[in-house]
């Protein structure tokens, strides 16, 4: 086992895969019609490139009974789709382990599923707000939601969804933290976790000295402008570091600049130039295992690990 294998597992002790609509330093669109994607039941007209691209080519995928796609395939032709529709936003996937991204098969479940489906899914129009109003982000959620209930056999009732639409819990910072918290208190080894955000996506200055290009990647809730967003640090804080061992965790993020918002440290780009994933670049594992040290000494005294995510700042 190489160092970095040994300490991603020390750092992550859960398996975490993400799919994320853009690199870094890259924008992710919001499109005006979703129609155009052949969704088999668009929930509206409006959704996310990247979710509307990745379950484009799930479904198809899922249809035909002949093969199942790679991970490398899925990101490949979500990048195919993306382009065709003039997006220059690159799909990339992320994960906590080395994959053989070009053999092993695109899955929810792990082989030896034994296990729960739990999911978060979260979706912000940023409804009232002056500036920075999305139309789609709700429809993913839908979308996204019958995708995993239909195909991967998810139950309603072990769905949490976070829309600012009057008739769902309010994608409030503390909400969405909340419901991550919970997410994690309630996974335990053998189960499989599934988390969708479609919203806006940020950079803040770095204020712990951890990342390389000096930037923190962040959520951006809908009452940012009072109560900050939420850093990479807070989601590897709530969710990635904190995830129980054994458990099978995939994230869709659709949102810009949302490449490494989970920290993981091994990365597939769908840029057409990759072939293999390969260790991120620039990637300092040393801050996350100091986070780990930190959680695992929070849950051993009965701390809350939810006081750790204060200080954010907004926009």
């Amino acid at each position: 086992m190489s160092d970095m294998l040994a300490q991603a597992e020390e750092a992550i002790p859960a398996e975490v895969r993400m799919f994320s609509g853009c690199q870094d330093s890259q924008t992710s669109a919001d499109v005006s019609n979703v129609a155009t994607f052949q969704l088999p039941d668009p929930a509206g007209q409006a959704g996310g490139a990247c979710t509307s691209a990745m379950l484009k080519v799930l479904y198809a995928d899922h249809k035909d009974t002949g093969t199942d796609l790679s991970f490398q395939e899925v990101i490949s032709e979500m990048r195919t789709i993306l382009s065709q529709g003039k997006y220059t936003q690159i799909p990339q996937l992320s994960s906590s382990r080395p994959l053989n991204v070009g053999e092993q098969k695109f899955s929810l479940l792990p082989d030896d599923f034994s296990g729960r489906k739990l999911a978060v899914m979260i979706g912000i129009n940023y409804v009232g707000h002056t500036q920075g109003q999305l139309s789609g982000c709700h429809n993913d959620v839908g979308n996204m939601k019958e995708y995993i209930k239909d195909v991967w056999g998810f139950d309603e009732s072990n769905i949490t969804e976070l829309m600012d639409d009057g008739a769902h819990t309010s994608p409030t910072r503390n909400n969405i933290l909340s419901a991550y918290k919970t997410l994690v208190s309630s996974a335990r080894a053998g189960d499989a976790v599934f988390c969708h955000y479609s919203g806006h996506g940020g950079k803040l200055r770095d204020d712990d000295g951890d990342e390389a290009d000096g930037y923190d990647e962040t959520l951006v809730p809908l009452d940012y402008q009072t109560n900050g967003q939420i850093r990479d640090d807070d989601l590897f804080n709530m969710l990635v570091g904190a995830m129980p061992k054994g458990v099978y965790m995939t994230c869709v993020m659709d949102c810009c600049h949302s490449g490494s918002v989970l920290d993981l440290p091994y990365v597939f780009k769908g840029d057409g130039n990759m072939t293999e994933m390969t260790q991120a670049p620039d990637f300092d594992i040393g801050p996350l295992i100091g986070l780990a040290a930190a959680l695992a000494a929070a849950a051993a005294s009965g701390d809350d690990p939810m006081a750790q995510c204060g200080g954010c700042h907004i926009l």
